[in-house]
């Protein structure tokens, strides 16, 4: 197995009209924790459910209601943050960020700005076979959803759905570590494949369940450097934020146009002024949203109405113990207990279902040959009808029988892709199908010999031809699997035919 290297930051860099410049990109995912309830009520986080059905007292902000913590959501984010590596603070503590929406029942939001419950810790980014980058994770912190406007039923009116509302977040803040468009979005993709793995977001960016606030900025050539020297943000200059991504491709888009925003700004002697911004992505274009605000603003004060959190090691230990065997190293069992690429074992451990799967297929047989099958017959057949590995009509038991099959030598290559077929749009036991459709491989060397003496006798003019020309063997070749119907042992006509021809 190739050993990891993490690799030095590989800057995005731009040209502008005068000079070069190079991003600087922090992100502030906030992923939606999987549970059945919000983090400080009973009521329900199903999606799609009717407008306001999904919605307790406390989340619609009643009078005399109070919160009350939901222990499975800590117990997901402590269970995220031992993925992540990071440090789990046993002290934390639940704020109130005051600031009105009109989706925003209590007029503030319960969140952790000063003790959040999991501290540092790091994802590992890979950027091509064998090389990696390291994006630190600051912090994550748990907090509470706001509901959603709807502004599309009404001409004059906006209705607002609190189903949303109190639903459990995640906002795991990034350093200022990533360094280019294709970077941030990388980073998002094993982010989330980490966080689906340990079943604590389901990953759902279509519903909303796990989207990406990008931080943006440019700065000189040179002056990333400084601030890894003297962690002075001032060198990494003014950072515009885009709220709301849901998109790997929108975020590079978002990413590439703000930085040239901000560059063309710069350059005609401006100043970027630090805001929230959206993208557009019908424009492909960033526009202001609101100026950006500081902690200050939002007027952060501890909840009087949550005590501080507090946990126990021994409990963290426990939730440790229970960890999932995590991407990274599922991928390295992959490529040193099957003997496959790097690559494959990307394609195979990108989610867990397929890792899954493929291990059902492989299990006592040749890794290398099953990896094969289920990447190029099977996920090839998914992808082009849009399905999904739990959508698959082959069974990884059904997949694995046909593998035998081949190995006992009871049918060809060819004929497993036949009996492939056979199976996606039947189904059937393989055996069962090669053996009631005559579908065996002809391994009797004397069927064979005689078919290929028929075919030599019939054509001397390529007989000839053959002899001095070694390469047009395999004529004779395709002539006896074309008489046998494709069910001649290949090995076998090879070594017939270069026998019969002197080769």
């Amino acid at each position: 197995m190739t050993a990891l290297t993490y690799s030095e930051p590989k800057p995005k860099v731009i040209a502008g009209a005068r000079d070069d410049w190079e991003i600087v990109i922090g992100m502030e995912v906030h992923a939606q924790v999987k549970s059945t309830a919000k983090l400080f009520s009973g009521a329900s986080t199903q999606f799609g459910a009717e407008p306001n059905t999904n919605v307790a007292l406390v989340d619609a902000a009643m009078p005399g209601m109070l919160p009350v913590i939901n222990e499975y959501c800590v117990e997901q984010a402590v269970r995220t943050g031992l993925g992540l590596k990071a440090d789990i603070n046993l002290f934390s503590q639940f704020d109130r960020k005051n600031y009105f929406y009109p989706d925003l029942p209590q007029g503030y939001q319960i969140s952790q700005l000063y003790h959040p419950i999991v501290g540092e810790g790091e994802v590992i980014v890979d950027m091509e076979p064998g090389v990696a980058r390291k994006v630190r994770i600051e912090r994550i912190h748990l907090e509470q959803d706001a509901g959603k406007s709807i502004h599309d039923m009404d001409p004059t009116m906006s209705f607002v759905d609190l189903n949303r509302t109190g639903v459990a977040l995640m906002e795991i803040v990034s350093r200022p570590d990533i360094r280019g468009p294709e970077e941030a979005a990388e980073y998002l993709r094993k982010l989330r494949q980490i966080l689906r793995y340990l079943g604590t977001c389901d990953g759902n960016m279509q519903e909303g369940s796990m989207r990406a606030d990008v931080n943006v900025s440019v700065c000189r050539p040179g002056d990333y450097e400084k601030y890894q020297a003297t962690q002075n943000f001032s060198h990494l200059g003014t950072r515009c934020e885009i709220k709301n991504m849901n998109s790997m491709r929108f975020i590079q888009q978002a990413i590439e146009y703000e930085a040239r925003r901000q560059i063309a700004i710069l350059e005609d002697g401006g100043t970027v002024d630090q805001e929230t911004r959206l993208y557009d992505a019908n424009k492909g274009e960033t526009r202001s949203m609101r100026s950006k605000e500081e902690a200050h603003d939002y007027r952060y004060f501890p909840d009087p109405d949550l005590l501080p959190l507090t946990i126990e090691q021994a409990w963290v230990d426990q939730i440790k113990a229970s960890l999932p065997e995590l991407p990274d190293e599922k991928k390295a069992r992959f490529v040193l207990d099957y003997g496959m690429t790097e690559y494959d074992a990307s394609v195979l451990t990108a989610e867990t279902a397929n890792a899954t799967f493929f291990e059902e297929v492989a299990k006592g047989r040749d890794g290398k040959q099953a990896a094969n099958w289920v990447i190029n017959e099977l996920f090839g057949r998914l992808n082009k009808e849009g399905h999904g590995i739990a959508d698959s009509p082959i069974s990884a038991a059904q997949l694995g029988g046909v593998i035998d099959l081949i190995a006992k030598g009871d049918i060809s290559g060819k004929i497993a892709k036949d009996l492939f077929e056979i199976l996606w749009t039947e189904g059937g036991d393989p055996a069962e199908i090669v053996e009631s459709r005559g579908m065996k491989q002809v391994t009797d060397t004397g069927a064979i010999e005689a078919e290929l003496d028929k075919i030599i006798a019939d054509n001397p003019a390529q007989v000839e031809k053959a002899k001095d020309n070694p390469k047009l063997a395999g004529w004779f070749v395709g002539q006896v699997m074309k008489a046998t119907g494709g069910k001649a042992n290949p090995k076998a006509v090879n070594d017939l035919v270069a026998s019969k021809l002197g080769q």
